[in-house]
Parts: structure tokens; C-alpha cells; sequence
């Protein structure tokens, strides 16, 4: 890690919890490589503190940006002074970027990274009847990034149903010839198969769905990156399917949200 100095740029990442976090490391290590002065930092707030944080954020010139993760997208949409229209449209945000001006700019990235995640891997979603679970940002995004990657069709379960309806009828709005439709949870049916809720990032979370029902030749997808290997992919591994980790998501986008949050482009 280069030195850390009075011209060194800061960029936040705001989550709740934040052990789970890998940008970070990630990211440093790409500033390091690229000789950029700047550094990435976990900022651990909760829910309730989100808006008193944001003041605090919005008094330090030399922040030039932010992450934003769970449980925070859907709320720093509210906070932010503008949107790029992908974040308009997903209804979350991702990464900010702070203006000269002082105003923050908000996008998304999560469903373009994990489409280019899964192709990466040798595992196009194109053609793919998905089964998103979670109905959150990053699950909105990931479900508005698939459409446009061309799949088969779209199910989408969480817990509240209100939430996956509304999400559903966005994205069959956005994409009329997609079949969308708010789903039971039950793998069958389907091919890939989507874990966008945080279920996972603690040893005691239960699982999102069933393992019981997984067949092989499914493809069980994360986007909880730490631990890499969920409970959820142990046992879909168990059960003769493909995984996909959560940090193969990070790693696509990891240009895209360094670009954004120096530069704002």
C-alpha cells in the first residue's frame, strides 16, 4: 500500500454489517497497481444512522465517493442529488460520485457486474429461465441486467411478495416480450438459479431456499461474497449443480466503480 497522505482521496463503503465486505481489499490493491492516491474504507452504519451519516459525509472535501451496499441501495437513492438513468430505473444505488460542487451522483453497477461475472466464467445468461431471490438493489438491478442479457424468463420470490410484484412489473414494463412473473421459491423450472438477498453472510442465516430441490445441471449463483463458498453453493454443490460465487460480481465491475467514484464517468 502506498503512503497514505493530505492529498490522498478517500472513498467510503457503506455497509451494515461490513466484515462481509471485499471492496476494500480489492480495490486498494487496484489503486496501489495503478499508482492512484487514493483509499478505500469500511464505514460501518446502520439503517437508523444512515441519514445523520450522510451530513457527517457531506462536510469532508476530500471524499471524492462511495460504495454502497446492504442493506443501503434502496435508501442513498433519496439521498443522493442526482441519478445516472440505470439507477433510476433499478430504484438502488451502488457507487456515488461527490461533484466539485459538492453534490452526489448516484449509479448503479451490481447487474452489469454480475452479468459480465457470469460470462466471465463461461456461463451466459442468455436463453437462462432464472430464479432471482431477494427483490432489494441488488437484486433489481441484477433482475434489469438479465432481461437486457436476454433470458428465457424470469421468476422472481422474496419474502415479501408486495415487493416482488412491484419489481416484477417494472421489469415486465422495461421488457414486454420478457415472461416475468412473482415465483413460489421452487427451483424447478428453471436452469439458473439467483441468491440476491443477504441470506448467507452469517454462519446462522437460514438458507433462501430448499437444497432438496436442486437438480444437477442447475447453476446456483451468489452475490454474498464473504464467505466465498455459502452455504447455499456447499450445498448446491453437494446436490450436483454449477456454482457461482459472489465475488465474481466485485471483480466484473471493479473498473467501472473505481472510474465512477474518482471520476464520475
Amino acid at each position: 500500500m502506498p503512503a497514505i497522505t493530505g492529498t490522498t482521496r478517500l472513498v467510503g463503503v457503506l455497509a451494515d454489517p461490513v466484515s462481509h465486505v471485499r471492496t476494500p481489499e480489492v480495490m486498494n490493491q487496484r489503486f496501489a497497481a495503478t499508482d492512484i492516491d487514493a483509499v478505500v474504507v469500511p464505514l460501518h452504519v446502520n439503517a437508523h444512522g444512515l441519514g445523520a451519516a450522510w451530513q457527517g459525509l457531506c462536510q469532508l472535501r476530500n471524499l471524492s465517493g462511495l460504495v454502497v451496499t446492504v442493506p443501503h441501495k434502496a435508501a442513498v437513492v433519496g439521498l443522493c442529488d442526482e441519478l445516472l438513468p440505470s439507477a433510476r430505473q433499478v430504484g438502488a444505488v451502488n457507487a456515488v460520485h461527490r461533484l466539485p460542487d459538492g453534490r452526489f451522483v448516484g449509479a448503479i453497477f451490481d447487474g452489469l457486474g454480475f452479468v459480465e461475472g457470469l460470462r466471465r466464467q463461461g456461463r451466459d445468461p442468455q436463453g437462462r429461465r432464472v430464479l432471482l431471490l431477494g427483490a432489494g438493489g441488488a437484486a433489481s438491478a441484477i433482475g434489469f441486467a438479465l432481461a437486457e442479457a436476454g433470458i428465457a424468463s424470469l421468476d422472481i420470490f422474496n419474502r415479501s411478495p408486495d415487493k416482488a410484484r412491484r419489481l416484477a412489473d417494472r421489469i415486465a414494463a422495461a421488457y414486454p416480450q420478457l415472461p416475468v412473473a412473482v415465483g413460489d421459491g421452487q427451483p424447478a423450472g428453471h436452469d439458473l438459479l439467483v441468491n440476491a438477498t443477504s441470506l448467507g453472510l452469517k454462519p446462522d442465516d437460514p438458507l433462501p431456499l430448499d437444497p432438496e430441490r436442486l437438480k444437477p445441471g442447475m447453476t446456483v449463483a451468489e452475490v454474498v461474497m464473504r464467505p466465498e463458498r455459502t452455504r447455499l453453493l456447499e450445498q448446491a454443490a453437494a446436490h450436483g449443480c454449477d456454482t457461482h460465487e459472489g465475488l465474481h460480481m466485485l471483480q466484473a465491475q471493479l473498473d467501472l466503480l473505481a472510474r465512477f467514484v474518482l471520476e464520475g464517468r
